[in-house]
């Protein structure tokens, strides 16, 4: 089950900053298969459509959706 908007609130920086990396220019990104777990997305499948609906909102706001989110693959 995925989380509503209240129980977003009790989720505490600190939680984001563990599972934050950091690129060589200083720049700070999230995971997406980290990001899953954190916001109580059990199946992928459920979080990967969430991901296409935050690109949507994205453009809609006339922000190019590539410049905020990186389609990488991770070898298992």
């Amino acid at each position: 089950m995925r989380m509503h908007t209240n129980e977003l609130e009790t989720i505490n920086e600190t939680l984001f900053e563990s599972i934050k990396h950091v690129n060589e220019y200083g720049q700070e990104y999230w995971t997406a298969r980290e990001l899953q777990g954190v916001l109580g997305y059990k199946q992928w499948r459920r979080f990967s459509e969430t991901i296409e609906k935050a690109k949507e909102s994205c453009e809609n706001v006339d922000n190019t959706a590539v410049n905020h989110f990186a389609n990488v693959s991770k070898m298992v």
